[in-house]
Parts: structure tokens; C-alpha cells; sequence
């Protein structure tokens, strides 16, 4: 009897367990004008290069493993120094990209809802 006991406390720690834990956090999240990255991983994060839109960039030597990196969108500049300019600009595309301590590369893409007029689909001419 007590043998049974144990496994169904441990069973109930488990489900409560897994019940408290959320979604996995995204690695990218934007919150108004503010970018994080989070560094979920063992593994530190080399070379980082941030890309908004595709035009506009920003970078980080590092990111440290379970690192957090943190800056206003308004901080990305393009190629001719033209600054992102939130209150005016809509995104459209984030990605990451970086190299990991064995040299692979790193790349993460933020997927976004589709909303508004974008999510009709156009339906083909009978």
C-alpha cells in the first residue's frame, strides 16, 4: 500500500507540475516599441545580427546562454543610416541570426498572425 501511495503522489506532482508551466516562451517578442530576445538555450548566442523588415539591422556581440538582450525598435538602422521609426512603420519581418560556440548557424524567424484584410484569401475564378 504505501508503495502505491508514492506513485500516485508522484503522479499528482507531475500533472501539477505540467499544469503550472505556460507555453514556451517565444525567443523573439515584440511589446510595443520594445524588442527582447530571450536565450532559452545552453549555448551562447555569437555574432548576433537582428533584422527588421529585411532593410533594417541591429546587432550584438553575444547574446549569453539563458541571456536576454533587449532594445527599442527605433535602435535598428538600415544601410544609409535611416532609423526605423515605430509610431509610423508597420513590421512585417523579424528574423535573427547568429553562430553557435561549434560554428553552426543560428537562425530564427518570428511568425506573426495573419489579420485584418490579409487573412481573406482570395478565392479562384470558377
Amino acid at each position: 500500500m504505501p508503495r502505491a501511495l508514492a506513485l500516485a503522489l508522484l503522479a499528482s506532482a507531475a500533472i501539477v507540475a505540467g499544469a503550472c508551466s505556460g507555453p514556451p516562451q517565444e525567443p523573439l517578442k515584440l511589446d510595443g516599441n520594445m524588442l527582447t530576445v530571450d536565450n532559452r538555450t545552453k549555448e551562447e548566442w555569437r555574432r548576433v545580427e537582428i533584422w527588421l523588415n529585411t532593410y533594417y539591422r541591429m546587432t550584438a556581440d553575444s547574446i549569453p546562454p539563458n541571456g536576454r538582450f533587449q532594445t527599442p525598435l527605433d535602435n535598428f538602422v538600415a544601410g544609409f543610416g535611416q532609423r526605423f521609426e515605430f509610431r509610423r512603420m508597420q513590421i512585417r519581418d523579424l528574423r535573427l541570426t547568429a553562430t553557435l560556440p561549434d560554428g553552426k548557424p543560428l537562425e530564427l524567424k518570428k511568425e506573426f498572425r495573419v489579420g485584418g484584410l490579409d487573412a481573406l484569401k482570395r478565392r479562384p475564378a470558377s
